[in-house]
């Protein structure tokens, strides 16, 4: 094997899975990301640091969104791409090197959702100062706001499940970070405080977010259940892949609700000019997908469901 093809095979093996890569992502953040990922494994950084290093990339960027100038955005904008290329090349490092926690799972969760909310924070506190019906209610973009960024957050999570879940038809139990508010909380109980502050308090987050999750998801839970008590951690390879069948055309609903369709909303506000239309989006185009997402993945975990409780143990 020459070192175009090592290469080559290098980069796939840094990727999660072919079926949810998004197209942006592949012809754009997946090739910077691996770059990043090559030098921080020469240097010896850790996918860790990579991902601190994007929090404050992408609270920068928040901070430079609240300046109604164009140029200042488009600084803004920038240091968000390269915040994103970071968050992707988390991954591919962790995924080179084999250095996967579940610290580095919640750390790089939390990583974007601090960057938005300091980019809803300047968009409130832009319009507040350039708009006169905010200036006069200001109260009125901060409601708006916290809904936005409610929505954001739950989309954000049951895409992620969802993909989590795909994750699992394709590569089986080692090829996912699916896990339940119990598996958890034995983890958070056995931790102890001392040496483990951080860890603790990031856990004790993550178990609520899973926690959402689950409640967001009810058919998923029971195919889940179903599937553990069948089959343990060995789901039959043929019922995998008859699953991975049925939920690949649904990773483009997953896709549109993450980073870049969301990003390419926000871009286009503020060069309009028009930041608080990001908001309008969030409320109005992502919630309907969602709701769409959830339907069609719910029942095809029906489906699934049915089938399994049809057929003999």
């Amino acid at each position: 094997m020459g070192w175009l093809d090592r290469f080559k095979e290098d980069y796939r093996n840094s990727l999660k899975s072919m079926d949810t890569e998004e197209t942006v992502d592949l012809l754009f953040y997946r090739p910077i990301g691996y770059v990043w990922a090559r030098l921080a494994k020469w240097l010896g950084v850790t996918p860790n640091a990579i991902t601190i290093a994007s929090i404050f990339l992408g609270v920068g960027a928040g901070v430079l969104m609240y300046f109604n100038d164009i140029w200042i955005n488009l600084i803004g904008i920038l240091l968000l791409v390269w915040a994103n290329s970071f968050d992707s090349a988390d991954g591919q490092l962790a995924r080179m090197t084999g250095q996967y926690s579940k610290f580095g799972r919640i750390l790089d969760g939390i990583s974007g959702d601090l960057w938005f909310v300091s980019i809803y924070v300047a968009i409130c506190l832009r319009v507040i100062d350039t708009t006169p019906l905010f200036s006069d209610y200001p109260w009125l973009i901060w409601l708006v706001a916290i809904l936005a960024g409610g929505c954001h957050a739950k989309q954000a999570a049951v895409a992620d499940y969802y993909r989590q879940l795909h994750l699992y038809f394709v590569k089986g139990v080692e090829g996912t970070e699916l896990t339940t508010t119990p598996q958890i909380d034995a983890e958070y109980a056995a931790m102890p405080w001392r040496g483990n502050f951080f860890k603790k308090i990031f856990t004790f987050v993550y178990r609520h977010y899973t926690a959402n999750q689950e409640v967001l998801t009810p058919s998923m839970q029971c195919l889940r259940r179903e599937l553990k008590s069948r089959y343990g951690e060995n789901v039959p390879m043929e019922l995998r892949q008859r699953m991975r069948g049925a939920s690949r055309p649904l990773m483009k609903y997953t896709n549109i609700l993450t980073f870049n369709t969301r990003s390419f909303a926000l871009f286009a506000s503020l060069i309009a000019g028009y930041p608080e239309a990001y908001f309008v989006f969030e409320l109005t185009v992502l919630n309907l997908l969602l709701v769409y997402m959830m339907w069609r993945h719910e029942s095809m975990c029906k489906f699934f469901i049915k089938e399994l409780k049809n057929t003999p143990k």
